[in-house]
């Protein structure tokens, strides 16, 4: 046989556990309609992307030809100082997703033995746990969510065995949008084996206003085996250059430091990150300005008669059903993208407010609303 028939029959397999995962659904730009502004709402994308001070820091940025710091000195030393916690327990990554990655990576996976680890979940939920989870070599456990998209914190509770490794808890919830509360959280986290690690993923609290939601970073100062998951990419407008980081206890992050990914985030996403921290208050009044637009939004579909969950992150959540992909596609028509689950529901971000509007006056036109729990 010559080289080239031999390399023409060869046949390059990838891992098995790759043909079991789900596939990343990346939210659709919104279809060019004639006469319209198109909005794309299907991302959980900040439409008023960063503050001015960091886009002009960016454009003074010329060092990149360099490696960056792969410990992230600068932006861990202002993480510190903004939440009162030791640079030395925060670990950067290439957003809150890459941080999760590190996570799995280090604490589940495939044992000596053949047999995985398992981590459980609610579900519906962030849709890259599974694909995370089963690339990590573990087993997904998944917890089906309460009919009002909560988490339902007993049966998960229960569904701790001496395999379980991590438990994620998402909240607010991505895509549902309720939160979870303090009292409820620590009840949870005492019932569950001091060996069993508990993420707190908390990618949008900063737009969270209920009373009494649980703060990560409170149960982390309580409870050695919880870590917290935070990112810049939703309230600081920084989505394009993947900037996350994780909060954990030293006893976790020595060996968090020997997993994560060198030089993750980028000399630039470090850079705009610390910019956008020291001007925080720039930011606040941005996210505020996208809450009064949710509440709107949420008000609006109440007035309709639409139920929803509790929306406490950028975004709403209509339980169409085996409607969600009509609904998608009548919003597609009127220059709108919205994320459709299957036949689970659709997720519509907060956006510029011509978008919200154009958003309400549509779900007003649709005559399937969504159906009760």
């Amino acid at each position: 046989m010559t080289i080239e028939n031999s390399a023409a029959a060869a046949v390059v397999h990838p891992r098995t556990v790759v043909g079991r995962l789900p596939k990343y659904a990346a939210g659709k730009p919104a279809a060019v309609v004639k006469g319209l502004e198109s909005f794309k709402l299907s991302s959980n994308e900040n439409p008023l992307g960063p503050v001015p001070a960091v886009l002009d820091a960016l454009r003074s940025l010329a060092d990149v030809h360099r490696y960056p710091d792969s410990l992230s000195t600068k932006l861990r030393g202002e993480l510190a100082d903004f939440l009162g916690v030791p640079a030395d327990d925060i670990v950067t990554g290439a957003g809150s997703l890459g941080a999760l990655n590190q996570l799995l990576s280090t604490f589940a996976g495939q044992n000596d033995d053949g047999r995985p680890d398992e981590v459980v979940y609610a579900w519906r939920s962030f849709e890259a746990y599974p694909i995370c989870v089963g690339l990590a070599g573990a087993e997904s456990i998944r917890i089906p969510l309460n009919a009002d998209g909560t988490h339902d914190l007993p049966a998960m509770a229960a569904a701790v065995t001496e395999r379980t490794k991590v438990i994620l808890l998402c909240t607010p919830n991505n895509p549902t949008g309720p939160v979870l509360y303090t009292a409820e959280t620590e009840r949870f986290i005492n019932s569950v084996p001091t060996d069993v690690l508990i993420v707190i993923d908390e990618a949008y609290m900063e737009f969270v206003r209920a009373e009494n939601a649980v703060d990560g970073i409170a149960m982390y100062r309580k409870y050695p085996n919880v870590v917290v998951l935070r990112t810049f990419s939703k309230a600081h407008g920084l989505a394009g250059l993947r900037v996350g980081y994780s909060v954990s206890r030293p006893e976790l992050t020595q060996y968090l430091r020997v997993t994560a990914t060198p030089f993750a985030v980028s000399s630039l996403a470090e850079h705009a990150a610390v910019v956008s921290l020291r001007n925080y208050d720039q930011v606040v009044e941005r996210v505020q300005s996208l809450v009064d637009e949710r509440d709107r939004v949420a008000a609006g579909l109440k007035d309709l008669g639409w139920e929803i969950p509790d929306a406490q992150g950028n975004f709403v959540w209509l339980n169409l059903g085996d409607n969600s992909a009509e609904f998608a596609a009548f919003a597609d028509q009127r220059g709108l993208s919205v994320r459709p689950f299957g036949d689970e529901g659709v997720r519509v971000t907060i956006g510029e407010t011509e978008a919200n509007s154009r958003f309400l006056e549509l779900c007003a036109e649709y005559t399937k609303p969504p159906r009760r729990s």
